[in-house]
């Protein structure tokens, strides 16, 4: 039985509002780093820009149209929130040291990309549950756009010489690191969707009625 009896609901003005006003503070935060890159192509290559406007797109869809409740949409939604996820977590691990290179060398855009916008994701995540429930094997597809923007960068980067994060830059190091990096990095990202998945089902089974 799919059926979402929480006490927040997505119809409500307030999440709405939350929801608009977010994606409309990180479109903000793009577009006025955007105006002070050096070059459009690598900015748009980083995970961290590409992440948030997907994110900001999914809120602001949420907040301006109250979306079917479907099982692509909650896939659409899960994906996004685990994405800004994985962004704040390799940030605040690997690369807070690093803002010139990651083209965030503003200090408002930069906690807005790296710190507010994953946590507005998880706490939406978190409140507004998903309306149905996920088996893992579902939750594999969110590991698709990691998968591509992998392989992307791969490709990409010798053709320009020049790679978006120090782990996928196998000119220092070798293939064989980062391949063994991103190894690892996909077994957090697994065991992370695992988790997300688990919680939305706990939350549902909590606010399913009694029949």
């Amino acid at each position: 039985m799919d059926h979402n009896t929480s006490m927040i609901s997505d119809r409500s003005p307030l999440v709405r509002l939350w929801r608009v006003g977010f994606a409309l503070l990180c479109i903000v935060a793009v577009v006025v780093q955007m105006q002070k890159s050096p070059n459009i192509a690598h900015f748009f290559s980083f995970f961290t820009i590409q992440s948030n406007i997907i994110g900001a797109v999914i809120l602001l869809y949420g907040g301006l149209v109250i979306p079917a409740k479907t099982r692509v949409w909650d896939l659409i939604r899960g994906g996004a929130t685990i994405y800004l996820m994985l962004t704040g977590v390799i940030y605040n691990l690997l690369l807070v040291d690093i803002s010139e290179e990651l083209q965030t060398t503003i200090p408002w855009v930069n906690h807005v990309l790296h710190i507010v916008m994953p946590l507005v994701m998880v706490i939406d995540f978190l409140l507004i549950p998903l309306v149905h429930r996920l088996q893992f094997r579902q939750t594999i597809v969110w590991s698709l756009y990691p998968l591509a923007y992998f392989a992307y960068s791969l490709i990409r980067g010798p053709i320009v010489d020049w790679y978006p994060y120090p782990f996928l830059d196998p000119r220092e190091n070798g293939y064989p690191q980062v391949f063994v990096f991103s190894l690892i990095v996909l077994v957090c990202f697994l065991a992370t969707s695992w988790l997300l998945a688990a919680t939305n089902n706990w939350r549902l089974d909590r606010t399913e009625p009694a029949r």
